[in-house]
């Protein structure tokens, strides 16, 4: 009888920690965002006058532009990160695996926004890349477009967030049982058609999941804009970070509070579609 106490004593610490560390500050936000803003201070209050400000103004726009921003390089993630998950799952032998994801984690032992920064001197005008095509004759003068643009920021996404979607994908294809494929070999399919009917729609659970972690990132991004697009490039998180640089805190919170209610609903949906137990496999039976 006290073992179970003191396990669920055990238990409920990390709950608390969760509930006052990361569910009190999003809930504090979550009021703020009703707040008034009067002058340089806020008061008080339960209005919506941050949320109409932010849906009826150019905020809005701002909002559904790092909507698209976030999904086009979500898709874009995928087509990579899916590809190079398979072939380490697959056709990495068994004793190299660990080295191969290693690798993969490599980059974020370097501060997120050191490596932003290095993207820009290598693609900027006198950077790595102009200086190679100019040197093979490809080009004769540098490439403006390479630094703040549209492919720069894209370029700065994928480097920053792909990595991360490697992992799910991958540890929902090494979940599926290879019985399932054989069995479809047996039966006369091509390797290639097993693949559309059998392996994809199974890993599925980790293709979202790591949707999931490529929309994220990409949706909330302040760095690589900044750095990467230039001054005038905006997405949502700059546009709350400009909203806390003038000190407008309900504006901000407001905007963050609809960005966290989207990110819940992912999850939500996630959860109600896919059984965990498809995404963990083996990892969660035994």
């Amino acid at each position: 009888m006290l073992m179970r106490y003191v396990r669920r004593a055990a238990l409920l610490v990390p709950i608390l920690a969760i509930a006052v560390l990361i569910l009190g500050p999003i809930a504090l936000m979550w009021v703020v965002s009703f707040w008034k803003k009067v002058g340089l201070t806020m008061v008080p209050d339960f209005v919506w006058q941050s949320y109409e400000r932010f849906f009826q103004g150019v905020r809005l726009q701002v909002f559904f532009r790092s909507l698209w921003v976030a999904l086009s390089s979500m898709c874009l993630m995928l087509l990579i990160a899916y590809p190079v998950a398979y072939v380490i799952e697959r056709k990495v032998p068994l004793s190299k695996v660990r080295g191969m994801l290693f690798l993969f984690s490599v980059p974020f032992l370097v501060n997120y926004i050191v490596r932003t920064f290095s993207w820009s001197t290598i693609l900027s005008r006198n950077g790595w890349v102009n200086k190679a095509l100019i040197d093979l004759g490809l080009i004769q003068a540098p490439l403006d477009w390479l630094l703040y643009s549209n492919f720069s920021v894209y370029l700065g996404l994928i480097a920053a967030y792909m990595p991360f979607m490697i992992f799910p994908i991958w540890l929902s294809l090494s979940s599926i049982d290879r019985e399932m494929e054989h069995a479809s070999w047996l039966l006369g399919e091509p390797p290639l058609a097993t693949f559309w009917r059998v392996t994809l729609p199974l890993s599925l659970p980790g293709v979202f999941a790591a949707a999931i972690f490529g929309f994220v990132g990409a949706f909330g991004e302040v760095a690589v804009s900044t750095i990467l697009g230039g001054t005038g490039y905006q997405l949502l998180g700059n546009s709350i970070d400009s909203a806390m640089n003038v000190i407008d805190y309900p504006l901000a919170a407001a905007m963050s509070t609809v960005t966290i209610a989207l990110m819940l609903l992912l999850l939500i949906v996630w959860f109600r579609v896919f059984d965990l137990r498809l995404f963990l496999g083996r990892l969660i039976t035994n």
